[in-house]
This record gives C-alpha cells, sequence and structure tokens, in this order.
C-alpha cells in the first residue's frame, strides 16, 4: 500500500496537538496491520474507501466505515490490529480487491492525560455543517459551531472540508491550521495547494479565503500550539530516551507470554491473533534502537 506521511515534518513536529498524519491508497491492497503497541497519544481513524476492522487490548472489535470515526486512547499503553474487510471470495488477493484509501493521525496527549488508562470510542453519527459554498464534518474538536462528541484532552480542531469555487471558513485565531486537500485543489493566499502536500497557515487566523477547483475535498488540523516537548519513535510518543526504550522494553517482553499473562501485561492482549487465527496470527516487533539518544523533535 502506497503511503504518503505528511506530519511530522523535519522543522514542523506538530499542529496543535497533531502529531502525525499519515495518507494511504487508494490501492486494491489486502490491508493487514498485525498487533503493535502505542503509548502517550491517541490515534484518529478516518476511512475515504473501504472498510477496515479494529480490534485493541481494550476489548474492541469493530469495523470501521467512510463517513465513521475510530478514536483510541493509547495513555499507559494499548496494542491494536487493523485489517482491511473483504469479501469472503476476495481473501486471496487479486485485482478485485475493494479500493483502501483513508487517513491515519495521531493526536500527542499532554503531559497530564499521557499516562492515563486506554480507551476506545467510535463515532458513526458526526457534526455536518453547510456553509457558502462548503460543506464540512467535524471530525474532532469544534468547527462552525458545530462539536464533535469526540473524547480530546486538548484544543484541536479537525474536519473534512467538500468545496466550489470562492470560499470563506471561520477559524480560531488562537489555534495554528493545516490543510491537507485530498482532491482537486485551493488556492490560499495566491499559493496553489495541490493534493498530496501539507499547507501549514500558522496562528492568528480568523477567515480562511480560499479558491477551490469543482469537487475539491480536502482535511482542515488545528488546535492550540503544543507546548510540550515530543520525543517520538515509532509507534511512541514520550517525553526521554528513557522512558521510550522501556517502552520498547515491555513491549518485547510480551513476547511469547501466554494469553492470561499477556492480558495483565503493559499493553495487554488484542484477541483473535493467536496460533488459531492462521494468516492474521502474529506481532509486529519493535525495531532496534539506534546507538544513540534520542531527541525531542524541535520546531524551526
Amino acid at each position: 500500500m502506497n503511503v504518503l506521511r505528511t506530519l511530522p515534518q523535519r522543522g514542523l513536529p506538530t499542529v496543535g496537538a497533531w502529531c502525525f498524519l499519515d495518507s494511504f491508497g487508494p490501492d486494491r491492497v489486502a490491508m493487514s496491520v498485525l498487533p503493535h503497541p502505542h503509548t502517550g497519544l491517541q490515534t484518529v481513524t478516518w476511512p475515504l474507501a473501504g472498510n477496515i476492522r479494529h480490534r485493541d487490548s481494550v476489548g474492541s472489535d469493530v469495523v470501521v466505515r467512510p463517513g465513521e470515526l475510530n478514536i483510541m486512547t493509547a495513555g499507559h499503553g494499548v496494542s491494536h490490529s487493523e485489517f482491511a474487510v473483504l469479501p469472503h471470495h476476495q481473501h486471496d488477493g487479486g485485482p478485485e480487491l475493494p479500493l483502501q484509501r483513508g487517513l491515519q493521525l495521531w493526536v500527542a496527549l499532554p503531559d497530564g492525560e499521557r499516562h492515563r488508562a486506554p480507551a476506545f470510542e467510535q463515532h458513526r453519527d458526526l457534526p455536518e455543517v453547510a456553509g457558502a459554498g462548503f460543506t464540512a464534518t467535524v471530525m474532532v474538536g469544534s468547527f462552525a459551531g458545530k462539536a464533535s462528541p469526540a473524547t480530546m484532552y486538548s484544543p484541536i480542531v479537525g474536519a473534512d472540508i467538500s468545496c466550489t469555487g470562492p470560499v470563506t471558513l471561520p477559524l480560531d485565531p488562537e489555534f495554528e491550521h493545516a490543510v491537507l486537500v485530498l482532491d482537486g485543489g485551493i488556492a490560499i493566499d495566491g499559493q496553489d495547494v495541490p493534493p498530496g502536500p501539507l499547507g501549514y497557515l500558522g496562528t492568528g487566523r480568523q477567515l480562511l479565503e480560499l479558491d477551490a477547483l469543482p469537487g475539491t475535498r480536502f482535511i482542515l488540523l488545528g488546535g492550540e500550539p503544543f507546548q510540550e516537548e515530543l520525543l517520538m519513535w515509532w509507534n511512541f510518543v514520550g517525553r526521554t530516551h528513557d522512558e521510550v526504550a522501556q517502552a520498547r522494553q515491555d513491549w518485547e517482553a510480551q513476547a511469547g507470554l501466554p494469553d492470561p499473562d499477556a492480558e495483565a501485561s503493559r499493553f495487554g492482549l488484542v484477541r483473535g491473533h493467536g496460533p488459531e487465527a492462521g494468516a492474521e496470527a502474529g506481532r509486529i516487533p519493535a525495531p532496534a534502537l539506534p546507538g544513540v539518544p534520542l531527541r525531542p523533535r524541535t520546531r524551526s
């Protein structure tokens, strides 16, 4: 599967508390991501095409579809898996596989919340906003007077916006913002923003004036600038090298544990991935740490 990572970037580790953004697809592949761990963050899964089965160590086993939102709060530690939902006759792969496309985002938890117990929630009925020339689905936070029911732990916004022609959108001037164009294209302050790269807008904007090509769809991300230093490595968000090294050690220590011991350990057990699961059995091992101390990402 083709994956484009637009956040973090060198010199731009966060936009608000958003600290990671991958866009994947569109591809016709049988996506299969075995159990893996997270700490110190919330994962935000937003499918654009295709259905994804999410299982985690909290006990969740759900399918998320386009227009629906999965929020997993890792806190002190959680593990999960994600697999494409395929018709029975397509499990062997091939050209008839359904199209898969979507976004995987992370939100950094602030220091007072990052050691909390893990949790999961799914939202199938998100608020929508209609304005002059645009419609928007409010994924997280608040936008244009509508608030998402998703539980977040810092001032934030995430919206999926469709528009055509000249459009003016309301923004919170206390937030920094960025846009990711999915389809079409927009022009902001005389600069074209095509699909793919992240368009960083900075802070202080009360309004976002843009001109959109027909059929344009983009993601608006924003939040209060995140003041804490973040040390990100693999699937962990922490503050120090030792903290991340300990998380890696704890994940690797779970390999081979019997189910009762694994379930009681830091990252828990994702049900349905034991030896009886066939092709879905297993886990993703942690890579080796580099030979130098890890350092927080800094903003330039």
